[in-house]
This record gives structure tokens, C-alpha cells and sequence, in this order.
């Protein structure tokens, strides 16, 4: 593309210069480009699309213009000729004010210098020599935060406040500051050979300004992919601590120009305990800070922890209000029963769910602990190893986020009971004493009555959504088919409800069986019994207790939680599937996608010509080659090569996939949760940053340094 620059430009000159030359000293005017290659949106600049070449040349004026023939041009100045320059013409310099190169307004870094329309060269001051070292200087300082911020390498070694008085230890920071100058980088040596040994290089004031305009820049990069795509999803997940606050994680789902679904993260948000106030200042950063708008968003999810849901439930129903078309729907990345389960605003729910977590945390950190427990299995199912082997398999997996992750705990308890007591009464030095005073504590906790009841109801309330969700996350046709079958679930749900007394005595026959089992006393929960001190009615049993404040709200809150995520508006969406041409095979073509897609209509080119669209792409998919398969997902049918010839379709495709119940098909481009969940995973809670996360998570976006020191100039002079 340089050479096109070149030749378009006709400048012989430069044809023998590399790009890396014509990227560093030379440049184009935004004049010679057409208004379409130029797109504006960035706040920071004006940017160039990928694909711009300039076109718009004068080359026969200046022959006119006796006074344009002698015009000067941008030379290549040497570190002695911009000394002399600098002392000559030093009071001049300051009293001027310095002209801005039109440049500025585009991000081709490998851009040249051409013959015609190039006023403002005349004016055009070269840097000073100190202004270069001043820039060269903090082009350095960002090259090593993003380094830190790459590797994960916290700004604080240690904590300054436990030092000694009078004793000085350099952060992580200031030590890349001296190993780089150790090395030989001749700016930061200038620069600092004359500071005091205990001074610190680079203020904490000055590390968090700068952290912030790398974060910013590099956001950028993905909100102009995301603006460029026009519509988008928001989706966050579940509430994590930063440096002692806790922030909310947000994702973006976009389709790219190469027709690719991807999830992005883009920043955490401080969580609010109000959910109003939230709400606000959830769609402030959004619109106001990230510069997205909130009209071409066309799906909303939030993957919560327990305690939470309802918060977020407030942001989702404001977010609706102001935008009915941003549908609020599950995330592909959750099982339907885990996040059910999470939503139940019963506090014994919210317990178990957090004793579950830390049980399966306990394991997973020891590999010895697993050794035991799948001894334990062993012995259990000695009459039944398929069922013992399969109990294995799953421990040593992410178990706590599956459709029956209760179903799974129900038949592990007895093992996981066995294993905790065995390893908290071991004497030996087998353990330490982290994991004995664990396995103790664990062990209590399991065999709490109010714990088993607790998920044995739960197992027995959910698998009555356990198909309907594990189809949610299925292929695009069993998404489709899983759509209408939530009246059946519905149906199912409401019938417990109208005979809750007998199920909810199964139900406690089966917790009381297993009480039995590991010798736990059947009895009201102390909190319960502390509160009423005493005073609580004789006749309430255990049974009725666990119906009224379990059982009831259990059942009423899921079958409410079902009809809010599958609203209307999110079944005709998900009923629109039916364009996949592999769905469409099953249903024999006999489709009639349009009555569904009129809550699109606003997205599409061309909507007064959707039907006779939908009837032709119908039958070219009807009639197709006997050795063509259908395209059986959204991301295939995306990257048929005609599939441009269908404009409404295309459009249709790309909103839907946007949907977050819709899974990203292809792996590495939903790897933003994945580095998300790394992050959290591998930085201690003290040493997290949101700066650093952002670009720790997105290390293989590109970054202009040029753009970050120009603006940290800009914003602080």
C-alpha cells in the first residue's frame, strides 16, 4: 500500500524508500483523500479506514503559481542541524505558535509526502531538540507500561508503607526504568543521570495518568471495530474485587468486517450498591465514556453471583426502557440452571451455592485431595463403576457450572463427606494445616441439614429446565426448537406450583433420606430458631419451614425469571433462526421467517423487498446441489461467498448471532472471557488494576505510542 501512496502521489523520489522510512518522515495531507475513506469517529482522531488510498490530486496548479514552484519540503534533519536550527531560531520558535500538519487527521502511519496542496509545510517548525527528547523520553515511559501491563506484572513490589524510615526500595515500575537504562537507552540516561539515587523516576500521579490514556487508546482500537459494525451486545459478568473495590467486568459482542462474531472485553465498571444509581452511571460510560450508542444495541446479558441478580435485573429493565430493542436475554456462557440458581433470592440458596464453590476450590487445589476422593468413589461404587468412574471424570472438572451441577452434588455428597472427615482427622504429616482446618470447616457445612434440604430441593425444582437449558446451549436448530418449548416448561413449573404440598413432601422424604445416610439430625436451622428465641410455633415442623421459605418462593421465582429473559420480543427473535438454512431443511422450507423479523425491520437495507428476499433465498437452499450440505450456524451461513446477494439476510444473520444467549461458534474469537477469567485467576486481589487488566486481556491489540504521547501532551501540558 505504500508503493500505491507513492505512485498515486508520483513522486519518484521516494519510490526507493522502505516503509519504515515513509512511515517515520514523511506525510500526507487528509485533502487527497475521499470523504468515504475518512471516518470520524474517534475521539481522540480522524481516522483513516484500512483500505484508503489517496486520489484526489491538483498536479497542474502550482505551474500557475509562480510563488508554489520554489516551495519548500519536509527534510530529514540531523541531531547537529536541528541544534543549530534551535539556536538560531529560538525566540522564534516560542513567539509562533506551532502549525499543525493536516496529518493529524488520519491514523496511516506509513504515509508520505507529495507534491501538490501542501500549504501549511511552509510554516511547519521541526521539533525542537528538547521537545523530540521530551517525546522520545515519554514514548519510553509508555513502551514500559505496556510491557507491565502485557506481562501482568504489577506497578508495587511491595508495600512502600512497611519500609523502615529512610530506607528506599524501587517498585516495579522504576525497576525496568534503571534496567532500561542499564541497557542502554540513551534518553532515559540523559534524563535521569542527575537524579538523586532515592528519587523516584516517574511519580504515582503520573504512572496512573499515563495507565489510563494506554487503557484508553487501546479501547479505542475495539470500540472503532465495534462503531464500524454499528450493532453490538453488552454483556458483564460476575462482580469481582479490584485492589479492594468491587467493579463489574463488561464485554462487547460485535460481527467484524471479515463477517466474524467476537466478544471483547473493554473495561470494568465500579459496582454501586443502588441499582438505580448503577443503572445511571452503567449507561454514562457506555454512551458518554466509551462512545457507543445505545440505539444500535441489540442485546443485553449479565452473568451474576448470588445477591446480585436482582441489581442487575434494575439495570437491565432501565436499559429496556430507554432502548426496547436491546433485549435482555440469558448468556451463552452460563448454564440456564446455574444462573437460575444464582437469581433465587433465598439466603440458604446463596449459601449452599458459595459452599459448593469453595468445596470444588478445595479440590481443585490439590491434587493429593483428588487422589483421595476418587479412592473414596471407588469404595462407595464398588457395585457400580460406570457410575463411579463417570463421578470421577466429572470432579476433575469445572463441575460447578453444569445444567446438573445439584444432580452431580447429591450423588457426590456421601464421597465428598467420607473424603473431608478423612483428611481432617488424619494425624500424619500427609496435609498441612491449611487444608486440614479446610476439609474441617467444609465437612461442617455439608453436613448442615438446612444444606442438604437445600440442594435436594433445588435438584428436584430445576430438572425441569435441565433439558430446556442444555438445548439453549446447543446448536443453532436446538436454540430454535428450545424456543418453543418454553410454554411446555412454563406448563410443567406451574403445575408444581398448584400441587407444591405433595411435591414439596417427596421432595423432603428424599433430604431426609439423605440426612439419614450421613447421620445428620433432622432439625429447623439455628438461625431460625435464634432469631424466634424461643418463641416460634410448636406445630411449625421442619417440613412445613422448608415449604414456606424454600420450596415456594423457589418455584414462584423461576417460573417468574423464565417469563422476563423469554420475553416476547426474545422468542421472535429466537424464532427468526429458522433462516439457517439447516433449520430451515428440518422444517421441510416450510418457514415464515418475516412475521417474525418486523422487530428488525428498522436494521435492514431494504425492508420493503424482505419477503420475495426470504422467498429466494428459500429456494436456493430448497433446490440446492445434491452434494451441498446446509450451512448448520449462523457463522457459516455468514461466510457464504453470495451471501451478500441477500442483503436483508445478511443483515437478519448478523443481529441475531449478536443475541448473548447465541454462542460464539468459533473459539478464538470469545477468548476475551477466556484471558478475563485467567487474569482474575492469576492476580492476587491486591495487585489488580483495571488499567493493566485491559491490556493484559487485549495483549494483541495494536497500540500507537505516537497517539498515547501526543495525548498525555495534550491532556497535560
Amino acid at each position: 500500500r505504500c508503493q500505491r501512496w507513492v505512485e498515486n502521489c508520483r513522486r519518484a523520489d521516494l519510490e526507493d524508500k522502505t516503509p519504515d522510512q515513509l512511515n517515520k518522515h514523511y506525510r500526507l495531507c487528509a485533502k487527497h483523500f475521499e470523504t468515504s475513506m475518512i471516518c470520524r469517529s474517534s475521539p481522540y482522531r480522524t481516522v483513516l479506514r484500512d483500505n484508503a488510498v489517496p486520489t484526489i490530486f491538483d498536479l497542474t496548479s502550482h505551474l500557475n503559481n509562480p510563488h508554489s514552484r520554489h516551495r519548500k519540503r519536509i527534510k530529514e534533519l540531523s541531531e547537529d542541524e536541528i541544534r543549530t536550527l534551535k539556536q538560531q531560531k529560538i525566540d522564534e520558535a516560542f513567539e509562533r505558535k506551532p502549525a499543525t500538519q493536516e496529518s493529524n487527521e488520519n491514523n496511516e502511519q506509513n504515509t508520505v509526502s507529495e507534491e501538490g496542496g501542501e500549504e501549511q509545510e511552509e510554516k511547519t517548525v521541526p521539533l525542537t531538540l528538547e521537545e523530540r527528547e521530551n517525546k522520545d523520553y515519554l514514548k519510553s515511559l509508555f513502551e514500559i507500561l505496556i510491557l507491565m501491563g502485557k506481562q501482568n506484572i504489577p506497578l508495587d513490589a511491595h508495600n512502600i508503607d512497611e519500609l523502615p524510615e529512610g530506607v528506599f526500595a524501587s517498585d516495579n515500575f522504576q525497576a525496568l526504568l534503571e534496567y532500561r537504562i542499564n541497557g542502554g537507552d540513551e534518553v532515559l540516561r540523559k534524563r535521569f543521570e542527575m537524579t538523586a539515587v532515592n528519587l523516584e523516576y516517574c511519580s504515582k500521579t503520573q504512572q496512573k495518568q499515563m495507565l489510563e490514556i494506554c487503557e484508553n487508546c487501546v479501547r479505542e482500537e475495539t470500540l472503532r471495530e465495534v462503531r464500524d459494525s454499528h450493532f453490538f451486545s453488552i454483556v458483564t459478568d460476575e462482580v469481582v474485587d479490584i485492589a479492594g473495590e468491587e467493579h463489574l467486568p463488561v464485554l462487547v459482542r460485535f460481527v467484524d468486517d471479515s463477517h466474524n462474531l467476537r466478544e471483547e472485553f473493554i473495561g470494568f465498571l465500579p459496582y454501586e450498591a443502588d441499582p438505580e444509581i448503577l443503572a445511571v452511571k452503567f449507561h454514562a460510560t457506555v454512551t458518554e465514556k466509551w462512545g457507543l450508542n445505545m440505539e444500535y444495541c441489540r442485546g443485553q446479558a449479565y452473568i451474576v453471583s448470588s445477591g446480585f441478580a436482582s441489581k442487575m435485573k434494575v439495570v437491565a429493565t432501565r436499559l429496556l426502557e430507554k432502548y426496547p430493542q436491546a433485549v435482555y436475554t440469558l448468556c451463552s456462557s452460563c448454564a440456564l440452571n446455574v444462573w437460575l440458581a444464582k437469581s433465587v433470592p433465598v439466603v440458604g440458596v446463596a449459601i449452599a451455592l458459595g459452599t459448593i464453590e469453595e468445596v470444588c476450590c478445595l479440590f481443585n487445589q490439590s491434587p493429593q485431595l483428588l487422589v483421595e476422593l476418587d479412592n473414596t468413589i471407588s469404595a462407595l461404587f464398588q457395585d457400580n463403576d460406570e457410575k463411579g468412574n463417570e463421578l470421577k471424570k466429572i470432579c476433575r472438572s469445572q463441575w460447578t457450572g453444569r445444567h446438573d451441577t445439584f444432580e452431580v452434588l447429591v450423588d457426590l455428597l456421601q464421597a465428598l463427606v467420607l473424603c473431608l472427615d478423612a483428611v481432617s482427622s488424619d494425624l500424619s504429616v500427609r496435609w498441612n494445616n491449611f487444608i486440614v482446618g479446610r476439609a474441617f470447616v467444609l465437612s461442617s457445612a455439608l453436613t448442615d441439614f438446612d444444606f442438604i434440604v437445600t440442594i435436594v430441593i433445588m435438584k428436584n425444582v430445576l430438572s425441569f429446565t435441565r433439558a430446556f437449558g442444555k438445548n439453549l446451549q446447543g446448536q443453532t436448530s436446538d436454540v430454535f426448537f428450545a424456543a418453543g418449548s418454553l410454554t411446555a416448561v412454563l406448563h410443567s413449573l406451574n403445575e408444581v406450583m398448584e400441587n407444591i404440598e405433595v411435591y414439596h413432601e417427596f421432595w423432603f422424604e428424599e433430604a431426609t433420606n439423605l440426612a439419614t445416610k450421613l447421620d445428620v439430625q433432622i432439625k429447623l436451622p439455628g438461625r431460625f430458631r435464634r432469631t424466634q428465641q424461643g418463641n416460634f410455633d410448636p406445630d411449625m415442623t421442619s417440613e412445613n419451614y422448608y415449604k414456606e421459605i424454600l420450596s415456594v418462593p423457589t418455584v414462584e421465582h423461576i417460573i417468574q425469571e423464565l417469563k422476563d429473559i423469554f420475553s416476547e420480543q426474545h422468542l421472535k427473535a429466537l424464532k427468526c433462526l429458522s433462516l439457517v438454512p439447516s433449520v430451515m431443511g428440518q422444517l421441510k422450507f416450510n418457514t415464515s421467517e418475516e412475521h417474525h423479523a418486523d422487530m428488525f425491520k428498522n436494521d435492514l437495507p431494504n425492508p420493503d423487498t424482505l419477503s420475495a428476499e426470504l422467498h429466494c433465498w428459500r429456494i436456493k437452499w430448497k433446490h440446492r446441489g445434491k452434494d451441498i450440505e446446509l450451512p448448520a450456524t449462523i457463522y457459516e451461513a455468514l461466510h457464504l461467498p453470495d451471501i451478500k446477494f441477500f442483503p436483508n439476510v445478511y443483515a437478519l444473520l448478523k443481529v441475531l448471532c449478536l443475541l448473548p444467549v447465541m454462542k460464539v461458534e468459533n473459539e478464538k474469537y470469545g477468548i476475551g472471557r477466556k484471558r478475563l477469567k485467567a487474569y482474575l485467576e492469576n492476580t492476587l486481589t491486591g495487585q489488580r488494576s483495571s488499567n493493566l487488566a485491559l491490556l493484559n486481556i487485549n495483549f494483541d491489540i495494536k497500540h500507537d505510542l505516537d497517539l498515547m504521547v501526543d495525548t498525555y501532551i495534550k491532556l497535560y501540558p
